[in-house]
């Protein structure tokens, strides 16, 4: 029969291994954080612009889209429609035209102009600075927020999660879930908040030149030694 000081000593290690699970994991993300830092330090976003209008605007602009196609695009965009203002008095055909490239050009053309007339009748036509304001513009999601908040304001509100930030926070172990919401909430748990700009520009480069979606290239990769390789088949 089980008593109470044997019950006491294997609830004590239980704990003391969790213990040690947290304190290796903890770990384990500190080496992830120098290894990434180290080999992408350069790395940053990737969409041309020169104030926060024109990251919100090419980032809407991204959505199924590269962002080499987007910087196509956006000089003329931008040349043509400076400010909130004058893209929310644009006419939705010239809009369309500018981005037709970019795909899905007539409900972006249409997500830009009504963003535009929120900016001007909600905020004066200045671009907010918390993601709560700035979700409530049409046409602009938590992800879009982050980037913008991060990138341009340097304001670590949360976790951008794109395709590849998905796809390696799952194959990292980082996280078991499949929605970005939830998938954020997991890495702003397990990252310290003055790298939340920068992990999403890490993982991205990453995801592009070795950890690519069909084939992933382990055996050159610098962080195998951490990786988990979730959903590999190892």
């Amino acid at each position: 029969m089980t008593g109470p000081s044997t019950i006491g000593s294997l609830d004590s290690a239980v704990v003391n291994r969790a213990k040690t699970a947290v304190k290796a994991e903890h770990t384990r993300i500190l080496a992830l954080v120098d290894r990434l830092q180290e080999h992408y330090a350069h790395a940053k976003c990737s969409l041309d612009f020169e104030n926060p209008f024109q990251l919100l605007v090419a980032t809407i602009l991204s959505a199924q889209c590269t962002d080499a196609r987007v910087n196509q695009v956006t000089p003329a965009l931008f040349k043509a429609y400076p400010d909130a203002a004058r893209l929310a008095a644009a006419p939705l055909g010239k809009v369309e035209e500018l981005i037709r490239s970019t795909g899905f050009f007539r409900s972006k053309a249409k997500s830009l102009t009504e963003m535009a007339k929120d900016l001007v009748n909600r905020f004066s036509g200045e671009i907010p600075r918390s993601i709560e304001e700035l979700v409530r513009l049409r046409g602009v999601g938590r992800k879009t927020a982050n980037v913008v908040l991060g990138n341009a304001f340097g304001i670590p509100a949360g976790v951008v999660v794109d395709t590849h930030v998905k796809r390696l926070s799952f194959r990292l172990g980082l996280t078991k879930e499949k929605d970005p919401v939830k998938i954020e909430r997991d890495l702003s748990a397990k990252f310290d908040a003055k790298y939340w700009t920068e992990l999403p520009h890490w993982l991205i480069h990453h995801g592009r030149s070795i950890c690519v979606a069909r084939k992933p290239r382990c055996s050159k990769c610098f962080l195998v030694d951490l990786c988990p390789q979730k959903g590999l088949g190892k």
